[in-house]
């Protein structure tokens, strides 16, 4: 597998769902301060020109959330994803895909300052979106209650940045202590390693 991918990206949270299978994998450097997304070769794994991008003999994707559902699926022993027809598939899914849908959407109405009618807005609101997040968060220790999973990839990795980057989210307890149990995993402490070392 090819993880295409530079350092203070989105490409983190795929860093980490690789790290977590700890399966073999290349890191394919695409520099965009140089416009290398714009190169025909990346684009043809990923024609919105964005990181990260995964390509896999002839699977190529983007999208962090598919990123991570296409890996923990073919890694199954890893157990990152509940299987097919197991109930918690579903609550899953939700979560895995609620941060490009709601988290990600609630970011950039907060930071442009716009609004719009909560009934308009697929998100909702920024407020919304955290406080059903904070509610999912209240007990713990992972969405999925006791398993960890690339759900928790990838809303991990959007509270690390929105605590600990943009500083846009309050570290509200459910969400510190939720952020903190992720920093504690070896596979995030080497993705943020990789990551802060960049090429």
């Amino acid at each position: 597998m090819q993880l295409y991918w530079w350092p203070k990206t989105r490409s983190l949270r795929a860093l980490w769902m690789l790290e977590e299978v700890g399966e073999p994998y290349e890191r394919v450097p695409v520099n965009i301060a140089q416009g290398g997304q714009k190169d025909p070769a990346f684009l043809a794994v990923n024609p919105m020109g964005k990181l990260p991008a995964l390509a896999d003999g002839d699977a190529k994707l983007g999208e962090s959330a598919a990123i991570c559902a296409y890996v923990a699926d073919k890694f199954p022993d890893a157990g990152l994803a509940p299987p097919i027809g197991d109930p918690r598939r579903a609550r899953y899914l939700h979560w895995l895909f609620f941060g490009p849908a709601c988290i990600e959407p609630a970011f950039a109405q907060k930071f442009a300052k716009f609004e719009l009618p909560e009934s308009s807005a697929g998100w909702g609101s920024y407020d919304r979106v955290f406080s059903v997040l904070e509610q999912a968060l209240a007990n713990g220790p992972w969405l999925l209650d006791a398993s960890f999973s690339a759900a928790d990839v990838m809303i991990g990795s959007d509270l690390f940045f929105g605590i600990e980057l943009f500083k846009i989210i309050e570290a509200k307890p459910a969400f510190r202590a939720y952020l903190d149990r992720c920093l504690a995993r070896p596979a995030l402490q080497r993705a943020l390693a990789i990551d802060a070392a960049g090429v």
